[in-house]
């Protein structure tokens, strides 16, 4: 299962919003065939992984970290191949959470007197695919934010200088970041300011959306992101005649109304971005789209990356945040700490 599992993430950043799946069929204690999940609406990983053994499947086992969809979407149901393979014993990971298959797909396996059993390295499975679970389950996307600041919790300097706050080490640790989400998202000071692309650069091929929180239309005609593919403005202004001149190059633009305080509220662009189908977001915005998304209780996953510098007065990160209370205070649950060359990185999830 451990080698399944590896199997999995190697279709990180292209099989969403599908699950990353991997399998490996093991026949005499020696493995016969792998495959995992490729590339959205290509074939799943059992089918690659019962392709892989050449058709010496009778009476192998198979491993899979998902339990085999049931159903017809990009392709046929897995658990028919499985059926068909000759195969007598199906070891889980964890099943799906898919209201087309939750449950069924074992209940079929076993129904069919093939041995199943399910749970092993289950914690780990469902980890792998945390995004996938809550994208089928609560129906919004996994957001992730992502911050490098300095020991004192500044992103940037008063005049808005930020690069570069963290190290080329964590730069390029973030791409990674970039590579296995759906959309990255910014608000329109980062555009004026920095004119990011906003493109996985460790990977060309990735095709990741571009998400601008631009309440007043802002966002300059000649801007880089606009010059990228799928791009997506959200705002709440009337401005026709700019909404026409960003759609003609080919950038989707969502109306939404303001919330409080005049910001586009967090709750409606979510189920925006799930109804387009992104399974992740990365947050990369500055300081007002990263402490509303805080505020706004929002964020799923937290990247901190904490550069050993001092900068004194700044913007700090959490800047419209304010609490009355210490108890009120937003906490980290299941953190860990590592050494990214000279910076510290915190990874952990929100309470």
């Amino acid at each position: 299962m451990s080698q399944a599992l590896a199997l999995a993430e190697k279709g990180r950043g292209f099989v969403s919003p599908n699950p990353l799946v991997g399998a490996v069929v093991v026949k005499n204690g020696k493995i016969i065939g792998k495959g995992y999940h490729k590339q959205f609406g290509k074939a799943h990983a059992e089918v690659n992984a019962l392709a892989d053994a050449k058709g010496k499947t009778k009476g192998a086992a198979l491993y899979v970290t998902l339990e085999p969809c049931t159903f017809y979407g990009k392709t046929p149901a897995c658990v028919n191949a499985v059926l068909n393979s000759g195969v007598t014993k199906v070891v889980v990971a964890t099943k799906d959470p898919h209201s087309k298959v939750l449950g069924k797909g074992i209940e079929i396996l076993r129904k069919a007197g093939i041995k199943t059993k399910v749970g092993v390295l289950a914690k780990q499975a469902r980890k792998q695919n945390e995004s996938y679970f809550k994208f089928v389950k609560k129906r919004l996307p996994f957001v992730i934010l992502k911050i490098a600041s300095t020991l004192d919790g500044k992103i940037a300097l008063l005049n808005g200088e930020s690069k570069w706050i963290g190290s080329k080490i964590s730069r390029d640790f973030s791409q990674k970041l970039r590579l296995g989400s759906d959309a990255i998202l910014v608000g329109i000071n980062t555009v004026r300011k920095d004119d990011p692309r906003l493109t996985c650069r460790i990977e060309p091929k990735k095709k990741l959306a571009k998400v601008v929180l631009d309440s007043n239309l802002k966002t300059p005609l000649k801007a880089k992101v606009i010059r990228e593919d799928n791009t997506i403005i959200f705002c709440s202004a009337n401005g026709d005649q700019k909404i026409k001149q960003l759609t003609r190059k080919g950038v989707r633009v969502i109306r939404i109304k303001n919330g409080k305080k005049g910001l586009l509220p967090w709750n409606k662009i979510l189920k925006e971005l799930y109804k387009i189908g992104i399974g992740t977001v990365l947050i990369e915005g500055g300081a007002t789209v990263a402490s509303t998304a805080l505020k706004a209780g929002i964020v799923d996953k937290f990247f901190l990356f904490l550069a050993p510098k001092l900068i004194g007065r700044g913007l700090s990160f959490t800047e419209g945040i304010r609490l009355k209370s210490l108890n009120q205070a937003i906490k980290l649950k299941e953190y860990r700490l590592y050494q990214i060359g000279p910076d510290i990185l915190i990874e952990g999830y929100l309470k």
